[in-house]
């Protein structure tokens, strides 16, 4: 359980550094300052959400797509982690994503993110 709340912080950190440096343009935040933790709150709180999808739907989604996955060498998991982030922006107003390629990358950035998390917490 702790892990995966370590886990949640470093995505949180993540949506922040993307959304407040504008890495990636078509991802925005919509910050809630009243909220219980202001604004880093907001940022737990889309992170929390996505650990979520990733960690139910994720791998149902994964088997689900084994065959494609296996003829494209496993290029089609980008588009699994970009139909995760847009599902994670479908369940929450405060995320929003322009179009399909921002949810790729975005999905790419969070899975190497979640991978390096995985590594420091592992240890």
């Amino acid at each position: 359980m702790i892990k995966f709340l370590l886990k949640v912080v470093i995505l949180g950190a993540v949506f922040f550094g993307l959304t407040k440096y504008d890495v990636l343009p078509g991802l925005e935040v919509v910050e809630n300052p009243d909220g219980p933790l202001g604004v880093y709150g907001t940022y737990l709180w889309i992170a929390l959400i996505f650990g979520v999808v990733n960690a139910i739907v994720g791998p149902i989604l994964r088997l689900l797509s084994l065959p494609f996955v296996l003829l494209t060498l496993g290029l089609f998991l980008l588009v699994v982690n970009a139909a995760l982030l847009a599902l994670t922006a479908g369940l929450t107003s405060r995320l929003e994503i322009d179009g399909i390629g921002t949810a790729i990358i975005g999905g790419l950035i969070l899975a190497v993110a979640g991978w390096v998390a995985d590594q420091l917490l592992d240890r």
